[in-house]
């Protein structure tokens, strides 16, 4: 099954929240709000992204759950055949590797360096390889704080780009957002409605992943 039926998303109905949670829970809400006649347009909104989610919402309730559960059609990225003999390639290969060793889910992709660069990671302890992952884990964790808070207020800007744009006070607390000036955020939006404001606030505050 797809996880995107998991996927966490807000709906709100005009300026109301609607609901929150798995976005087949969202999806379904919509439609029954949809079909009860609400006059006011109802817009459903990733919590990782703050982007406008698009839905289907043709035929019945079934119908719907069918379409989300369904995997989407998705491209991993472009692999290096396995004959390549690039310096990469060759660490790889050369690496001994005991009698049943497993490869631990490794996946051979093609990189690009320069002579000097490779001629570093080639002496270093471990293979090129090796260092590499190395490498990434650690800009993984030394970043990974600057990164969630980038996430967050890109996605609290998007939220408030769709929603709130006419808003009093919107361009300040954009500027307040991305100056990470949580009370000066929380002043500018002090008017709007307590759904708007919440979420806002909610969407601004990074959150910790893998």
């Amino acid at each position: 099954m797809s996880t995107l039926v998991s996927k966490p998303c807000t709906a709100f109905d005009g300026h109301k929240r609607l609901l929150s949670g798995p976005l087949v829970d969202v999806a379904l809400a919509v439609k029954t709000a949809t079909e009860s006649g609400t006059p006011r347009t109802i817009l459903v909104f990733d919590d990782a992204t703050g982007g406008v989610v698009d839905l289907d919402l043709r035929g019945t309730k079934a119908d719907i759950v069918e379409r989300l559960s369904q995997a989407p059609q998705t491209v991993a990225g472009r692999y290096r055949p396995d004959t390549a003999t690039t310096p990469e390639k060759m660490d790889e290969t050369s690496e001994p590797r005991g009698r049943g060793r497993p490869r631990l889910g490794v996946v051979a992709r093609e990189i690009t360096l320069l002579p000097r660069q490779w001629e570093w990671l080639a002496a270093q302890p471990g293979g090129a390889s090796a260092v590499l992952r190395r490498l990434v884990d650690e800009a993984r964790r030394n970043g990974g704080t600057r990164q969630q808070k980038r996430a967050a207020q890109d996605a609290a800007y998007q939220f408030m780009l769709a929603i709130a744009g006419d808003f009093p006070g919107y361009e300040e607390a954009t500027r307040a957002l991305f100056a990470d000036d949580r009370p000066k955020l929380q002043h500018c939006i002090a008017d709007w409605p307590e759904d708007v404001r919440s979420h806002v606030l909610r969407l601004a505050t990074p959150h910790s992943g893998d």
